[in-house]
């Protein structure tokens, strides 16, 4: 029998520095996530970032909780349930961190008779500290607790017509009415390092303009040139003209070269330059979280108007917007013929 397990990154159980440490625990030394040697990432991880990381990031995540939780478990389930009525296979909820775990996700799918699992990482674009974590962790479930399971993963969905009209649809009717001089799509960031070591071929990714326009077997595990395509197809489909829109990437740790731009340094500039009206995108993430509710409609906001811009406006993830539960159901029934 078939079925299918949705996988997003996770929340802590509450905005409290009692919850938020053991998640950011959890999270900060997957090897997939700070990929330096153990003893290391535990120096790095539990010596000095989990001393100080916690309050601050508990403090974060109270600004976007809402009355029934997380955002990202909250939106991730409203979605799960909608596309769960539009298939007849059994679909499961899952998150990498946190309670929500993986291996609950696929007991839950083998008590209902599951055997053949479609596994869907919910990040459009491929990354190691994303994609392959949940891969491998699934990988590592099947073969150790499920072996009757056969697990079929689903490439990154960066460029699919479907997902790529989903958002342009919802962006465009976000902007109407809202006459921006700018659209900024901001995308997660990750080490440069991440990029080099996912290149298949070796010798392809030089991180730089020329690499991710240059036909190559690497752009399949290529998070920034994934990133790229998913800009220039949406602003192809809007029709948006050269100069009015850029991209950058948030969420940077400090001391690792990571990709740039960096949003919050480009987003300070843009008053001085003329831009007072201000769109922000996230692509990178399907349900809003931590990273598009508060670093970016919270945070950024408020410097772009402390620099002197005049309106800035951030557009909802696709959360469980209608037209993209369709898409992942259409993708469930196609997988499932």
């Amino acid at each position: 029998m078939k079925g299918v397990l949705l996988v997003n990154l996770g929340s802590p159980e509450s905005p409290t520095p009692k919850d938020v440490k053991p998640y950011l625990d959890e999270f900060l030394m997957d090897k997939y996530v700070i990929d330096v040697p153990y003893l290391l990432r535990a120096l790095l991880v539990r010596g000095i970032i989990l001393q100080t990381r916690p309050k601050k990031s508990a403090h974060a995540y109270a600004q976007i909780w809402t009355d029934e939780g997380s955002p990202l478990i909250v939106f991730s389930k409203r979605m799960h349930q909608k596309v769960q009525k539009l298939v007849d296979v059994p679909v499961a909820l899952a998150m990498r961190y946190g309670t929500m775990t993986i291996e609950k996700g696929l007991q839950e799918l083998k008590d209902k008779g599951v055997t053949d699992v479609m596994l869907l990482a919910l990040y459009p674009q491929y990354a190691m500290a994303s994609t392959t974590t949940i891969w491998a962790l699934a990988e590592e479930l099947v073969k150790t607790k499920f072996p009757e399971m056969k697990l079929t993963k689903v490439p990154a969905f960066y460029n699919k017509k479907d997902y790529i009209a989903a958002q342009a649809n919802s962006y465009k009717k976000y902007l109407e009415g809202f006459d921006y001089d700018h659209l900024l799509f901001s995308y997660h960031g990750i080490p440069k390092r991440h990029i080099r070591k996912t290149d298949v071929t070796k010798s392809h990714c030089t991180i730089d303009d020329k690499c991710c326009a240059t036909s190559s077997p690497a752009h399949e595990f290529c998070y920034r040139h994934q990133c790229y395509e998913t800009t220039r197809q949406i602003v192809e489909l809007l029709g948006i003209p050269e100069g009015k829109y850029s991209q950058t990437f948030q969420s940077r740790l400090a001391g690792d070269k990571w990709l740039t731009p960096y949003t919050d340094v480009e987003i300070n500039k843009m008053p001085s330059n003329g831009i007072k009206k201000l769109a922000v995108v996230t692509p990178a993430f399907v349900a809003d979280c931590l990273e598009t509710l508060e670093e970016i409609a919270m945070r950024a906001n408020e410097e772009f108007i402390e620099n002197g811009g005049k309106e800035f406006l951030a557009i909802p993830c696709l959360n469980d917007d209608d037209a993209w539960c369709e898409v992942i159901a259409d993708w469930i029934k196609e997988w499932k013929k």
